[in-house]
């Protein structure tokens, strides 16, 4: 059978970079050596291009998680083009059909069932028979934003500009072209590319699945210490649009901290979070499953997966009781219908029941370490 057409611009620009910072970068350490100020730039522009990767052309433009200050879709278009990822465009409408058809190998752009290489880098190095849409006909919005129209049309220049213009510039400053455009023009375009082709590739085939297995997502808390926090890959394919990967206080996600705090500045607004009951519900659910194999295995099994099963609609209870308690506070909140008094009423309600679920979730999460114990 015959192989797909090349893509040689791609072979080439990821050959030339692999090369310069594979064999050049070490050979110019050991003759020359990199001074501190060389090794800040090319961190700096990584953290810049992989944040605006993050916050930019996935949780604003492919996703709408937020609204953003023009200012700020210009800063994060700016470092995005610096990352060399093509326009926000069209990473988008990949990304998009990437959620929309996730595995599927004849419509997935890089699907992860075609193997690590495949959806790590080689779904861009040849031209595979995957559904192309050049129209960017799922992302109508994005071609009303002027930025992101500017962008696409000027990329060209645009990406060759900043990506030979910046380390020319800081080279000058601090007198060492040649080691600034190793550092800061190659090995930061190298680090930033497979930073983010990681989550593509490694970020569905290594980490567990809390939230769910209908596709190959996992959730990895070392990726997303390297990727500003998308590593929390299965929590990102469960609720797409939320503004977070990591949803826990002690989960790192660079991205998230800088959206929440761009919204405190009025440089970001309209942030939007999963509903926790919607979250809990898909835990449960997952959990459920999971438990219910193990105990499948071990002696009366109907017995204890009855009790379990139990369990979990008992929690499911009280997570719909708090839902309907949460909207009903919530929308007599928006509506200014009622007095301060009664509105306080349903509040303190929707937190009791709130209270009650936490505690029943408690129990169904010993519950869940404690029966396929019990027969040990």
């Amino acid at each position: 059978m015959q192989k797909p057409k090349p893509i040689w611009l791609n072979i080439i620009v990821f050959t030339v970079s692999g090369l310069l910072t594979l064999f050049g970068v070490p050979a110019y350490a050991l003759i020359y050596g990199f001074d501190g100020w060389l090794i800040v730039a090319m961190v700096a522009g990584i953290a810049f291009c992989e944040i605006s990767i993050t916050a930019g052309y996935h949780r604003l433009w492919s996703h709408r998680a937020y609204e953003a200050h023009w200012l700020v879709r210009l800063i994060l278009a700016i470092g995005g083009t610096f990352a060399t990822q093509n326009s926000i465009l069209h990473w988008s409408s990949d990304h998009r059909r990437h959620h929309r058809h996730v595995d599927d190998n004849q419509k997935d752009p890089y699907s992860a069932k075609r193997g690590f290489w495949y959806s790590h880098i080689g779904w861009m190095l040849r031209e595979y028979g995957v559904e192309q849409n050049h129209q960017y006909k799922n992302c109508r919005d994005l071609q009303n934003d002027p930025i992101v129209m500017w962008q696409h049309r000027h990329y060209l220049p645009l990406v060759l500009g900043i990506n030979f213009g910046i380390p020319l510039v800081l080279g000058f400053l601090h007198g060492d072209l040649l080691g600034m455009f190793l550092l800061v023009g190659a090995a930061r375009m190298v680090i930033v590319h497979h930073l983010t082709f990681f989550i593509n590739s490694l970020a569905h085939i290594w980490g567990n699945q809390p939230y769910s297995d209908h596709n190959t997502s996992r959730d990895n808390g070392v990726l997303a210490f390297f990727t500003m926090g998308e590593g929390y890959h299965n929590y990102h394919h469960s609720f797409q649009r939320d503004y977070r990967n990591g949803i826990r206080w002690w989960q790192f996600d660079p991205t998230k901290w800088l959206i929440h705090s761009l919204s405190w500045i009025g440089l970001a607004k309209n942030l939007y979070r999963t509903p926790v009951e919607r979250i809990e519900t898909m835990r449960a659910q997952m959990l459920l499953n999971t438990t219910s194999r193990k105990l499948s295995r071990l002696p009366h099994a109907d017995a204890l997966i009855l009790r379990l099963q139990t369990e979990y609609e008992t929690l499911l209870n009280k997570i719909n009781e708090f839902s309907r308690a949460k909207k009903q506070w919530m929308e007599a909140s928006r509506a200014s219908v009622m007095e301060a008094y009664d509105i306080d009423i349903l509040k303190a309600k929707a937190e009791k029941l709130k209270a009650n679920f936490l505690h029943q979730k408690k129990y169904w999460l010993i519950l869940n370490t404690k029966l396929p114990e019990s027969y040990v």
